[in-house]
């Protein structure tokens, strides 16, 4: 199962307190204080990781409790911090934390009239980054502390602080360099497979691609791009309608974007009007989304009427690139191909002069 969006409920573990304790012995029944320091609470730390895909750990179990640390004890005992509790998440997940202190609450919230506000937390690219989600409390002090020239026998300590506590929503965009918007069966899944090494399903029936999925084009000198595939757009996804709607995150960080588009006319469709409503509900999803750089990729030019379809198309657009390609029969790749290689090129120089 795949999930890109969960709500997890963390709190850091309490600080440990500090104790009242005075050194008692056979020969020494005035031994002053030594009441011990309790111990930290452990952390809450994320780690982005390469190593897993999405945020399915979390559903199975939306919650990250760490330890509390331990009392101190006589004889200055310091106690036992609490263990940090590290979990991982994949490249592109973004934290936000919520104002509630339970799910359950959160769920409420969002349902109710006003809503719920995610204040962003941080935003986890690079793997091996790491970021303290709670910070464990601090541990209290023992009663020696507070022996002075005047004061022989001290009854101060403290006690341990609270570590943070709240809920947070974590959010997974897919980074890749380019991304594929199509309608169902425009044969975006099978394009991506046969640019990269992916093997997304294929069937000739709608949604079949339930999930994002990030191929990886390689070209000459070791170099590469990612092309990521999201669930086929229907109109009205910009409300929610469909599966796309729940994807289009996944698309929000690439370079540039493949608007797919079935040539042909399969199912009586319209290649213009196609292309309309995709942009329509891009826009309508985000307006800044819609201001990448993006190219159509005409599809099924193998099938009857896609080349006098291309031709009204351009007609239409006459500014937009236009690659027309078969995935099946993989025509019209090589130029796709080199597009994406250039494009990632130029990204790719100007992140080194950054």
């Amino acid at each position: 199962m795949f999930v890109d969006n969960v709500r997890v409920y963390c709190k850091a573990g309490d600080g440990g307190n500090g104790v009242v304790h005075f050194r008692r012995e056979k020969y020494l029944p005035k031994g002053g204080p030594d009441g011990g320091d309790g111990g930290d609470g452990g952390d809450i730390i994320i780690e982005c990781s390469p190593h897993t895909d999405n945020l399915r750990e979390f559903f199975y179990d939306p919650k990250l409790v760490a330890k509390g640390g331990a009392h101190g004890a006589g004889a200055r005992k310091h106690g036992k911090n609490g263990k940090t509790i590290i979990a991982k998440v994949p490249p592109g997940t973004v934290i936000y934390k919520s104002p509630a202190l339970t799910i359950k609450d959160a769920v409420d919230m969002e349902r109710s009239d006003n809503g719920i506000d995610l204040n962003p937390v941080v935003d986890l690219t690079k793997p091996g980054d790491r970021f303290v989600l709670c910070q464990g409390g601090k541990g209290g002090k023992g009663n020696w502390h507070y022996k002075t020239s005047t004061n022989r026998a001290p009854e101060e300590h403290t006690l341990g602080t609270e570590g943070d506590e709240s809920v947070y929503y974590f959010e997974l965009r897919r980074i890749a360099d380019a991304g594929m918007v199509g309608f169902p069966n425009a044969g975006k899944s099978t394009l991506v497979g046969k640019l990269s090494a992916a093997a997304p399903k294929v069937g000739n029936y709608p949604f079949t691609t339930l999930q994002p999925t990030v191929g990886v084009v390689e070209f000459p000198g070791f170099r590469r791009c990612t092309v990521a595939d999201i669930p086929g757009l229907i109109e009205g996804a910009h409300e929610n309608r469909g599966l796309g709607h729940e994807f289009l995150r996944h698309i929000t960080r690439c370079h540039t974007l493949l608007f797919v588009v079935d040539m042909a006319g399969f199912d009586g469709r319209d290649p213009i009007e196609d292309l309309q409503v995709l942009r329509t509900e891009v826009k309508m999803y985000d307006e800044d989304l819609a201001k990448f750089p993006w190219v159509v990729v005409a599809n099924k030019m193998d099938l009857d009427g896609a080349e006098e379809n291309l031709q009204n198309f351009r007609q239409r657009f006459p500014k937009v690139p236009t690659f027309p390609i078969s995935a099946d029969t993989e025509e019209g790749l090589e130029a796709l191909r080199d597009y994406l290689e250039e494009t990632v090129s130029y990204h790719q120089h100007s992140k080194k002069d950054l």
